[in-house]
């Protein structure tokens, strides 16, 4: 039978107590204890021994750009510069071993397709710079000191900002910029036309992501590319994607599209995989600020070193007007929402929107919130769809830009305290798409060997697990047979093991997706 297995002397979080779980048409249909187990129970059911792992609920990532994820291993690396100078220097590293024969080899892809049609030759792409510490400025200049007439654009860490030399700049339709350094919509644009590679190149980038996902438990994914994800995802279900559920965004620009192909949340998109519908349309996503390395985000209190200028308090991307009116339309046309907000004054605001609108959601990000307003997100049916791992990229830049508001950034503990639920995601590729370390750095706020920041704000493993989870706080008999089993005992390990913890066996709908058993 399809998706049908027995799993047998396998553990329960927090237990020690081995337990037979059977799975039938990719339900679960019976848990005892082993020694209760019959023959019955395995009649015509092929059988797996766990020898003790531990069995928990399939996680998902509630939140990644799936087509960057899978493209930002073949980029160029600078997310270690601490300068400018020194992502300058990397950059001038790759160049000369293109030159030398590196290519793609050395992190450097042949071409990206431009936005105006054709192949930009040996266009170089890099990820993950984070200038929000740095003591020098990013230049389209120091760039072009190293690369010539080369294309050159570097996408930072937060996919928030984009840094081009004047060759990238030119073929962008950017010539004359006055710094190279894109921000917010601009830099979106770029994101765009770089996702612009060539279909069957891209899909088995994300074949191969969504393997690597699999093979860390991971059986869905929230997938909110700035793309027509539709006809992406009806393309790779075609091409035999059936590694992971997805549900995927439809951004403003994509609307009234969606709503002209009578588009819903929840409804099935493309062939099924075995029966089941993988591919699912997910929340119409709005951006309402930017972020905090990139020093956007909209906040109450001014940046430092910002007083004065226009964009002092951050950048809010939608007048509350038109956020309301974006609300009503994709409400109305059965589309629930997740908006994106960072700081604090646009957390307030979106808040206010879906109280105004009479309708819940989720919020993405709450990195800053007013103590005012953890309390509102259960009563308005908010879910908190929270990325973990950035807190432990952006305490620095925290500390230094939203210094005396560190308490109730990336708050968790707040939130869950206040009733909130939690959704946990990574943004990937702002961090890397594996649950088992945004778990961790949910429970334990620390990496690196550094102490703890803000341990107030660490929340229970059983708390972590069931947010990667969908809610589910275990197995249970009736439910999907979306399954992990794991190494190690997550109840019980530290945040540095939890981080690391080894993954035997991923079912999706009872249905082997990873396996080292």
């Amino acid at each position: 039978m399809s998706g049908s297995i027995l799993l047998t002397g396998g553990r329960l979080p927090g237990s020690d107590a081995p337990v037979d779980v059977r799975v039938i048409d990719g339900v679960i249909d019976a848990i005892v204890p082993s020694r209760e187990s019959s023959r019955d129970l395995a009649a015509g059911v092929p059988a797996l021994d766990l020898d003790g792992r531990w069995i928990v609920p399939g996680l998902w990532d509630n939140h990644v750009h799936f087509s960057q994820w899978a493209a930002v291993s073949r980029r160029l690396d600078v997310g270690g510069a601490g300068s400018a100078a020194e992502t300058v220097a990397i950059v001038a590293r790759a160049v000369a071993a293109s030159g030398a024969g590196g290519g793609v080899e050395a992190g450097i892809p042949s071409h990206v397709d431009g936005p105006m049609g054709g192949a930009a030759a040996e266009m170089l792409v890099g990820y993950g710079f984070r200038d929000g510490l740095w003591g020098d400025e990013p230049t389209a200049a120091a760039l072009d000191s190293v690369s010539g007439i080369r294309p050159v654009v570097l996408v930072s860490g937060d996919l928030h900002c984009c840094w081009l030399n004047t060759a990238a700049l030119a073929q962008f339709g950017l010539a004359g910029h006055p710094t190279g350094l894109l921000r917010e919509d601009e830099a979106f644009a770029v994101h765009r036309a770089l996702d612009d590679a060539p279909a069957e190149t891209v899909d088995a980038w994300a074949r191969e992501a969504a393997q690597a996902a699999a093979a860390r438990g991971v059986v869905g994914i929230v997938d909110l590319e700035m793309a027509w994800n539709r006809e992406v995802w009806e393309r790779r279900l075609d091409a035999g994607h059936d590694a992971l559920r997805v549900e995927f965004g439809v951004y403003p620009q994509h609307l009234e599209r969606a709503i002209g192909e009578r588009m819903r949340t929840g409804d099935a998109i493309g062939r099924p995989v075995e029966g089941e519908s993988l591919v699912r349309v997910g929340p119409a996503k709005i951006i309402t600020d930017g972020s905090l390395n990139t020093r956007t985000a909209y906040c109450f209190d001014e940046y430092p070193g910002l007083a004065g200028s226009p964009n002092a308090h951050g950048l809010l991307t939608i007048a509350p007007e038109d956020l309301a009116a974006l609300l009503e339309r994709a409400v109305g046309a059965g589309f629930v929402p997740a908006v994106h907000a960072i700081g604090d004054h646009a957390n307030r605001l979106v808040l206010d929107a879906f109280e105004a609108a009479g309708c819940g959601g989720a919020l993405e990000h709450a990195q800053l919130v007013a103590e005012s307003d953890f309390v509102r997100f259960a009563p308005l049916g908010v879910t908190a769809s929270v990325q973990p791992e950035h807190a432990m990229d952006d305490r620095d830049v925290a500390d230094r830009y939203w210094a005396g508001r560190t308490g109730r950034s990336f708050a968790l503990a707040s939130l869950l305290e206040a009733g909130a639920t939690l959704a946990l995601g990574s943004d990937a590729p702002v961090a890397p798409l594996d649950p088992w370390i945004t778990m961790a750095a949910a429970v334990g706020r620390a990496r690196d060997g550094r102490e703890p920041w803000h341990p107030e704000q660490r929340i229970p493993v059983q708390a972590a697990l069931a947010a990667s989870a969908r809610g589910r706080r275990g197995i249970e008999v009736g439910a999907p047979a979306d399954l992990a089993v794991a190494e190690l005992d997550p109840y019980a390990a530290t945040p540095a093991a939890l981080r690391a913890t080894p993954v035997a066996l991923t079912l999706l709908a009872g249905r082997p997706t990873h396996s080292t058993l």
